[in-house]
């Protein structure tokens, strides 16, 4: 794509193919950071999830909001250009895991290509944002969804997709950049033995799934996210997720390594030919998917020259492979790591432990769902030999759910997840939370060790930037951006977002002027699930972009003051039907409205409802009264009974932060893919 010819663009997700996130661009460097100021912001008309990386081409800048919408802006000024709504129908967000947010588009050719949560795939002309053709690249029959950014390799547009927890089967596919015309697809799991395999792959793959009947579910292994592409190999690599449902007991009884989940995977981009495999975890059983972002190097390594692949997928280690062969090279744990001792470097296989098998006995694991590292972009500077690394440390109880039965379209883990609750002991509660722990890591991918950390008070922190002026860019859950000297780690600016940050920065040049800009917002699946652990960001979202320039002088409006609280009803129903509403809370509503309805800054605060919230309750929950929000009605999963029960632990729940006391139902589970 010629991204190295014109340096002062940000043409691809990870400005080239190899996915470094790394910029030649120096005249913001480790000097001159501290004059670095605000140049413009844009705020955006949504309160969701901002995960997009922003691209830039010629002074344009094109990026992607919630809901899968399209802006194009000056990139020098921030004068908003065009903007392309697809209309994505809000009730498909009731299939989505992890908030309508969208990771950015794709260029080529004078077009922007953009997935929508909806399963489309969609090219816009450049130059004012009309459609010049969209297709359909899912079942609409079934809960897929796209919050991944498409990737274009020789005149095709790759885009995957997620929803393995819903129950969908995963794929790839390439699409003709002309017409949208369906050139190849890639299945990653084998589907029903009896309809016979798409190609030897599916074969191969089908021998290593054992027992049950996973087809009827899907199998899962969506690949939601991370791709890379290696022009002189002419190997495309995609990251494969989790199974459907996470459990394996379930979805694979009599065991096996159920390929391609949890895998790097290569692809010729001419035919989505398979070429070769690494499965980083084998029989995943922890929705440890290996979908998070890969890098490619060339790397020197026991006095070798080696053409690598690095990811650090959520299971904790930190992988270098041969990107040729898909030979295992090295891997180390970058996070606390529980289920596995070590990666036996004969076989490249997890050596697991006793803790990994929670069949009959709830486990207490690291990494957690949310993974040690989740998508969130790490980058790597060639000029230190470093890898920056969103790192995280957050514990889970894993255990198997005893009353499992498929429901289509909503969430299938197969994990009680009401076991990874808090317990109701204060001081077990703060034991617990003294173990979560977030860090920026600047790791050495040849030593397989850490160089420096940065720490975070709290997780989930944004995607990365690194530049050859020695700096690192990242912004923070807690409402910052910071810049730190790559090759030593010393904080050299920070800029007050007012929003927690997940996504990744990027930077660019126009008329000789370097920028760095953002896409803030707070948001994602910890944002949603996470009740207090999210809420310990102290955020709510305010969803904008953030650009930079040296000598520039411009400021954030002031916040407004919180809204106030109104006084809870009083507690409805008896200790029996809060419990019983506790449950069905946990299971069904835990994963958008937050551990113990204890909001995450993104949706709203169940214990804050308003009079007329708490009137209408049965009219929202049952009959989707707010179905223009993404909010349908689950009448076909409750009944007004369980209706009466789930709400009575809401007012419960309200009650007990209103008495500023903990309550027995103040618990955290911990659910997280996206």
């Amino acid at each position: 794509m010629g991204a190295d010819e014109t340096p002062g663009d940000w043409l691809t997700h990870g400005r080239t193919y190899s996915e470094q996130r790394y910029s030649p661009l120096a005249r913001i460097n480790a000097d001159n950071v501290g004059r670095l100021g605000l140049a413009w912001h844009y705020d955006l008309d949504t309160r969701r999830g901002m995960e997009a990386t922003p691209l830039v081409v010629d002074g344009v800048m094109f990026t992607t909001g919630s809901w899968s919408r399209v802006y194009a802006h000056e990139a020098a000024t921030g004068r908003l250009l065009w903007s392309y709504d697809p209309e994505v129908p809000p009730e498909w967000a009731v299939h989505l895991c992890c908030d309508v947010v969208n990771r950015g588009v794709a260029l080529w050719g004078g077009r922007v290509f953009v997935g929508t949560l909806d399963g489309r795939l969609i090219a816009l002309d450049a130059a004012d944002g009309s459609v010049l053709w969209s297709v359909r690249t899912t079942d609409p029959e079934r809960p897929y969804s796209i919050t991944g950014a498409p990737r274009v390799v020789k005149g095709r547009v790759i885009i995957g997709n997620g929803g393995a927890e819903f129950g969908v089967r995963g794929y790839v596919s390439a699409f003709d950049v002309d017409t949208g015309k369906q050139l190849w697809r890639f299945y990653t799991v084998p589907g029903n033995p009896d309809d016979g395999f798409e190609n030897e792959a599916m074969a191969r793959a089908a021998e290593t799934w054992k027992g049950g009947e996973w087809w009827k579910i899907g199998g899962g292994g969506t690949v939601w996210d991370s791709m890379a592409y290696d022009p002189e190999l002419d190997l495309l690599y995609i990251g494969v997720g989790n199974g459907s449902p996470w459990n394996q007991y379930i979805r694979s009884s009599g065991g096996g390594d159920n390929l391609y989940l949890s895998s790097i995977v290569a692809l010729r981009p001419d035919t989505g030919e398979y070429v070769w495999h690494y499965q980083t975890t084998p029989g995943d059983r922890w929705d440890y998917t290996a979908t998070q972002h890969m890098i490619l190097a060339d790397l020197t390594i026991g006095g070798v020259p080696r053409k690598v692949i690095m990811q650090a997928p959520k299971n904790g280690f930190f992988y270098v492979i041969d990107r040729a062969t898909g030979e295992f090279l090295s891997a180390e744990p970058f996070v606390p790591v529980n289920w596995a001792s070590g990666i036996d470097p004969a076989t490249g296989r997890p050596i697991l432990t006793e803790t990994a098998d929670y069949s009959e006995t709830p486990q207490f694991t690291m990494p957690s769902p949310y993974g040690g590292h989740n998508w969130h972009p790490m980058a790597f500077n060639p000029n230190t030999g470093l890898v920056y690394l969103p790192a995280q440390e957050i514990p889970f109880v894993y255990g198997q759910d005893g009353q499992f039965e498929y429901t289509a379209g909503f969430w299938n883990t197969g994990v009680d997840l009401s076991l990874a609750s808090l317990p109701d002991d204060p001081d077990q509660q703060r034991q617990l939370f003294s173990m979560v722990r977030a860090r920026l890591s600047a790791w050495d991918p040849v030593a397989q060790s850490e160089v420096w950390r940065a720490e975070y008070p709290a997780p989930w922190n944004g995607g990365v930037l690194t530049s050859a002026g020695n700096l690192v860019f990242q912004g923070a859950a807690h409402g910052f951006v910071f810049a730190y000297r790559a090759d030593d780690g010393e904080r050299l600016w920070s800029f007050p977002a007012q929003t927690g940050i997940v996504a990744p920065p990027v930077t660019f040049e126009v008329d000789g002027r370097q920028y760095v800009t953002v896409v803030a917002g707070w948001g994602g699946v910890l944002a949603l699930s996470g009740g207090a652990l999210a809420k310990a960001a102290q955020v709510e979202n305010r969803s904008r972009i953030l650009t930079f320039a040296l000598d520039a002088g411009g400021e954030l409006p002031a916040l407004a003051p919180p809204p106030e609280t109104s006084r809870p009803p009083s507690r409805i129903g008896d200790e029996e039907t809060i419990a019983l509403g506790k449950r069905y809370y946990h299971a069904r509503c835990a994963a958008c409205h937050g551990d113990a309805a204890i909001g995450g800054g993104v949706l709203p605060d169940l214990r804050h409802l308003t009079p007329e919230a708490h009137r209408d309750f049965y009219a929202t929950v049952l009959g989707g009264l707010h179905r223009d929000r993404g909010m349908v009605g689950f009448s076909s999963l409750f009944s007004a009974t369980d209706v009466e029960a789930i709400h009575a632990y809401v007012i419960d729940r309200a009650n007990a932060e209103w008495a500023g006391m903990p309550a027995s139902a103040d618990d955290q589970t911990s659910t997280g893919n996206e």
